[in-house]
């Protein structure tokens, strides 16, 4: 199976289909944080044509999710265009990706605001229901696609993201002592384990 794995720079979806003997090759504007030959560096949108089985999307979701109410609507009841306007091409990225013309689609992405008007995501998923002790509510909307059933449910420690979910405070750190957006950001082993195994099986 040829698979797509949008907007990922750490390899770790990839990996997890290419261990599966699978043709997965990750994408992104950025590097490959471990440096694989199986790295495509250049926006999606211009590999989306070739011939893909299955993409696996994770979408920036600076400006979609809910998170950042607090920079969306910096005064009560006031919206921010500037910002508004970057939501509504984060929606559109979005909405590509998913209506894109591959047989199977994943995109995955935090709990948006409704102003974006997003489709009704297929199903929420956590980390604690993959074996790792976290809670990080995930969105996944499917095309083509099963469910992800949980394959190790585990007692969550905690929130994986600070209590600041607006974003991180000076010095603030997850729960593995990450403090960049793109750290914390990353897929969970056993999440993406359980994508390969299961969706790489169909």
């Amino acid at each position: 199976m040829r698979v797509l794995v949008a907007c990922e720079y750490s390899g770790r979806v990839r990996e997890a289909f290419r261990a599966k003997g699978h043709h997965a090759f990750s994408c992104d504007i950025t590097p490959s944080s471990d440096n694989s030959p199986n790295h495509i560096q250049k926006d999606v949108l211009e590999v989306l044509e070739y011939e893909w089985d299955l993409m696996i999307a994770h979408p920036p979701c600076t400006y979609l999710s809910r998170a950042g109410a607090r920079w969306l609507y910096p005064k009560a009841g006031q919206l921010d265009n500037e910002r508004y306007e970057k939501l509504l091409e984060g929606k559109e990225f979005f909405m590509t990706l998913l209506n894109s013309d591959i047989p199977k689609i994943a995109v995955e992405n935090p709990t948006p605001f409704k102003i974006a008007e997003l489709p009704k995501p297929s199903q929420v998923i956590q980390p604690y229901q993959f074996g790792d002790p976290y809670s990080k509510r995930t969105l996944l909307w499917l095309k083509g696609l099963e469910p992800l059933l949980p394959t190790n449910q585990v007692e969550s420690q905690g929130s994986w993201l600070p209590s600041n979910t607006s974003g991180f405070r000076k010095n603030q750190k997850s729960q593995k002592g990450y403090s960049d957006s793109k750290d914390y950001s990353l897929t969970f082993q056993g999440i993406a384990d359980a994508m390969a195994e299961q969706w790489g099986s169909l």
